[in-house]
């Protein structure tokens, strides 16, 4: 990744990358905070930078980690933030949907890694298989199997 190259890698996977640590940090401060910290460990890095995997990827896999060094920094949780209703729903329909979104955050919450942020990495972070294999040095197959089995644990809560 050349460093003249920076601005438009930078316009390119902004969005992908903040996406991904939206997902993971749930805080929209900390995540444009992350995703700051990830364009500079790139940038001042990019000369370690491979070509093995796609940008975005390493990108991803850089957000990760700067993810991992502020939550061992942090010693609080930070709630998920309160989404408003759409146009059109009623109250009792976006009290509904609050309240099931919240369920489903919990159990996410309380689900092991790496079913968790593998999870969420192909839901929330829309990342192929392929690429999460990669953020976990694993193969395409293994990431493949463990969205599957965190989707049947996730299944699994929610009827409990």
């Amino acid at each position: 990744m050349a460093l003249n190259n920076s601005e438009k890698i930078y316009e390119t996977y902004y969005m992908k990358v903040f996406s991904y640590v939206m997902t993971l940090a749930g805080n929209r401060s900390d995540a444009e905070e992350i995703t700051q910290e990830t364009f500079f460990r790139a940038f001042s890095r990019s000369k370690d930078f491979r070509g093995e995997s796609d940008e975005v990827t390493w990108l991803c896999a850089i957000a990760r980690n700067c993810f991992l060094d502020e939550k061992r920094r942090q010693s609080r949780n930070e709630p998920f933030p309160e989404e408003l209703p759409e146009a059109g729903d009623t109250l009792e329909q976006a009290t509904a949907d609050r309240d099931s979104s919240f369920r489903i955050h919990l159990a996410l919450h309380h689900l092991e890694e790496p079913y968790r942020e593998v999870f969420e990495l192909r839901v929330f972070g829309e990342l192929s298989f392929r690429e999460i294999g990669m953020i976990f040095s694993k193969t395409e197959n293994w990431a493949r199997v463990t969205y599957h089995r965190a989707r049947l644990k996730l299944q699994e809560r929610m009827r409990d």
